[in-house]
């Protein structure tokens, strides 16, 4: 388990990066032969980028969600995430022609994913008494004091507290 910071802390990532979500809706819970071989497929291809950094992927996190279950992920590029999901040698390229082959445009299960390219400096965050968490864990985790103190300040823009912070232990 990951260790709460208490306080306010931000994040700061170098340069342009995205943000992938992607994730899939059980529509017919009877179906379970088509719904839980895509769900299953998750696992492989994660462990396989959690292994090789390189491939550049910087941070995932699983949701939850009724009737489903996605991932917010965060790459370091678009042209990596989509090197990822063509490769013939990776795990994500057989598993999506399963999925088109055994389930197709049969309804019992959807797919879906949106890809967000950020540009440097063009995101604000903050986590308050949190462990590290989404994009904090792709980027470095700094206090969200003094220039980082509001969501104005820390887009590079003017803007004092509405409401007075606390102060981080």
């Amino acid at each position: 388990m990951s260790p709460v910071f208490p306080g306010r802390y931000t994040t700061q990532i170098e340069g342009p990066f995205v943000v992938f979500l992607i994730g899939l809706r059980v529509n017919r819970l009877w179906a379970l032969h088509q719904w839980l071989p895509v769900a299953r497929a998750m696992g492989p291809m994660m462990r396989e980028l959690l292994a090789s950094p390189e491939l550049g992927l910087l941070s995932a996190q699983t949701i939850l969600y009724w009737r489903g279950v996605g991932l917010v992920q965060y790459w370091r590029s678009f042209e990596a995430l989509e090197s990822f999901s063509k490769n013939p040698k990776a795990s994500h390229l057989p598993a999506w022609k399963r999925f088109n082959q055994a389930v197709g445009a049969s309804g019992s299960v959807g797919i879906w994913h949106e890809t967000y390219l950020v540009e440097a400096g063009a995101y604000e965050c903050v986590y308050s008494n949190m462990p590290r968490f989404g994009l904090a864990r792709a980027g470095t985790h700094q206090p969200a004091t003094g220039a980082r103190e509001t969501a104005s300040r820390r887009l590079g823009r003017d803007g004092d507290p509405t409401v007075p912070s606390y102060d981080n232990p």
